[in-house]
């Protein structure tokens, strides 16, 4: 967690700093992400939405949803987790001065999930705030498609993620 603060702080260091590169979300543009995660419970699908705050800076949220199964004391459970975070991210774009349909940017996450499991399974559901880091890239093949993937941890999507995502 330290290293991804460092980053993070290293990247808002390059954001003074001027180049002629422009990020890929302008100030006052979206985008939309949307995909699959890797995690130890089940595959998780998501939808996000990035907004460009700032020049180099997005904020954004996500919703994710995963059911998996697992078999305890002889029975099989089902679990469900639901996800709602928000993130910051810093695209260092600028400071590495990268192609226009590239993206690469490092950041924060803060979310909620809900954990639901039978009562019998010893509690019936959880819930929790998490804390995280992610880092992340995306590559455009055209003006508005792109392919992302993204690396965390820290919180309940823990793993990494790869999907699409759509300028607005």
């Amino acid at each position: 967690m330290k290293s991804v603060l460092f980053i993070v702080l290293l990247a808002c260091a390059g954001f003074l700093q001027t180049a002629n590169a422009q990020a890929p979300v302008g100030n006052g543009q979206s985008q939309l992400n949307a995909g699959i995660g890797l995690s130890s419970w089940g595959l998780p699908v998501y939808v996000g939405l990035d907004y460009g705050a700032a020049r180099d800076i997005t904020v954004g949220g996500e919703v994710s949803f995963r059911s998996y199964g697992e078999n305890w004391t002889g029975r099989k459970y089902n679990h469900t987790i639901i996800g709602i975070s928000g993130n910051f991210n810093y695209h260092l774009n600028t400071v590495l001065k990268l192609p226009r349909q590239w993206n690469i940017y490092a950041g924060l996450n803060l979310g909620f999930y809900y954990w639901s499991s039978p009562s019998e399974y010893g509690g019936g559901g959880a819930s929790g705030l998490g804390l995280g880091g992610q880092l992340g890239a995306r590559y455009y093949f055209g003006q508005s498609t792109g392919i992302n993937l993204e690396v965390g941890g820290g919180n309940a999507f823990s793993g990494g993620k790869i999907g699409l995502t759509f300028k607005l």
